[in-house]
């Protein structure tokens, strides 16, 4: 299973042990009883992930600010981001989880393939040193999404849509709950909701813009 793993990622591990560390999820350690799984590696991956887009894209986009940069860099290394990585390389299928976080569905999620994905760089990184694992992440990228295009910003309403629906839930829905003023100066107020409860509320001088608005509210409380 994991020769074949090594052929799929093109890198072949000097220390075995890193790569069956990297596969083994906190779920499985804590079933089998072990005193490892992969959230030590992921902490190191992470920091090697970060730094290895920071720096590809510091230079491809000279003359783009910080600002800019930084939302790039976020949209790279999100969740859904990596996790659509270790799908392309079949991550999901050398994990080691727990009987309830298989039966859960636990190979495909998100957040475990988001995991995996670090864990994995951070074995590349102790295996071989920074400059092999970075060159390992923006090979990965290059292969399977254009990271070379740039940043478009996706408005609020998107970005709530996307991570509600992370784990195939509902999507949001939107109720304008006030119109106050004259029409050439009405201020809306909505109310954004998620499987009937409340999320947030925004206003704006039209009602696309207070959803957007309540959208954006929205995710600054669900990411704290």
């Amino acid at each position: 299973m994991y020769k074949s793993f090594e052929k799929i990622i093109n890198y072949s591990f000097k220390d075995k042990k890193l790569l069956k560390e990297a596969s083994i999820h906190s779920s499985y350690s804590n079933e089998y009883k072990l005193n490892i799984s992969n959230q030590r590696l992921e902490f190191l991956g992470d920091a090697v992930l970060e730094l290895s887009i920071s720096s590809y894209i510091y230079n491809k986009f000279k003359g783009n600010t910080e600002g800019y940069l930084t939302k790039y860099r976020a949209s790279l290394v999100c969740e859904s981001t990596l996790a659509k990585l270790a799908r392309s390389i079949s991550l999901g299928n050398l994990l080691k989880l727990s009987k309830g976080e298989e039966q859960n569905g636990g190979r495909s999620r998100d957040s475990i393939l988001y995991d995996a994905m670090e864990a994995l760089i951070g074995a590349i990184f102790l295996d071989s040193g920074f400059l092999i694992a970075s060159n390992f992440v923006i090979d990965l990228y290059k292969r399977h999404m254009d990271i070379d295009s740039g940043f478009t910003e996706k408005d609020s309403k998107t970005l709530l849509q996307e991570y509600l629906q992370k784990d195939n839930q509902d999507a949001p829905f939107y109720k304008i709950v006030s119109a106050q003023g004259p029409d050439h100066e009405k201020e809306f107020v909505t109310e954004v909701f998620h499987m009937s409860k409340f999320l947030a509320k925004g206003t704006g001088k039209s009602k696309k813009e207070a959803e957007q608005d309540a959208a954006s509210n929205a995710l600054k409380i669900l990411n704290r």
